[in-house]
């Protein structure tokens, strides 16, 4: 499926290259095991197609059918959220800052920008404390599958509220030192803008009418 091929050419190899598989594998874990399982069980239950069965569970119904367009809708989903923490892994929040106000982005903007990319790592390092303290209260994390999958969803949610909680103390503390002020601000030092990025950057821009136009044109899927 492409789906799947994206997921695996667009995001996983880039990873292994960059070194930041494992990582990655985890932030997306985090972030997306709640919504994962109910894609996967509202196609699967809730959605029946075809006529292969799977099994029955009282009134609803699980199909193969289902379970292929369930697994197809979760590939799309982790493609598109391990591409944002891929993205996040792999750049530095303050040059991105900086080259968008150089490139005369508001400051609001920019530090919108700056606060996302900030928070995966929010997230991830919080959730290892989460983690460390539920071990302490005996919480088992490290047994098998099933064991994994239960331990992660009293991490889920303190971590991302967590983490939202940091972007409003951020936000306030900002607003104190007068981060709204009118006027163009003096920038300290810009970050290097490699030909190899210009050229990547704009093959990237091209490509996206393109593949609108092959996918009005030929049906591209």
């Amino acid at each position: 499926m492409i789906p799947l091929a994206l997921l695996a050419g667009a995001v996983l190899l880039p990873a292994a290259a960059s070194r930041v598989l494992r990582r990655l594998q985890r932030a997306v874990l985090v972030l997306t095991l709640p919504l994962a399982v109910s894609v996967l069980l509202v196609n699967l239950l809730f959605f029946p197609a075809g006529q292969d069965v799977l099994f029955r569970l009282g009134p609803l119904t699980g199909t193969a059918d289902g379970l292929r367009y369930g697994v197809e809708v979760l590939a799309r989903l982790l493609a598109l959220s391990g591409g944002v923490t891929l993205f996040y892994l792999t750049t530095r929040p303050g040059d991105l800052t900086l080259d968008l106000e150089r490139r005369g982005v508001s400051p609001r903007v920019a530090f919108v920008a700056n606060a996302s990319i900030g928070t995966v790592p929010a997230i991830l390092e919080r959730a290892e404390a989460i983690t460390q303290a539920q071990r302490a209260r005996g919480l088992d994390t490290e047994g098998g599958l099933l064991a994994r999958a239960r331990g992660i969803v009293p991490i889920v949610g303190p971590a991302i509220l967590g983490a939202i909680a940091d972007v409003e103390r951020r936000t306030l503390a900002l607003e104190a030192r007068g981060f709204g002020r009118p006027g163009r601000r003096t920038l300290l030092r810009e970050p290097a803008d490699s030909g190899a990025q210009r050229v990547a950057r704009w093959a990237m821009v091209l490509a996206l009418p393109l593949l609108a136009v092959l996918r009005a044109t030929v049906g591209l899927p």
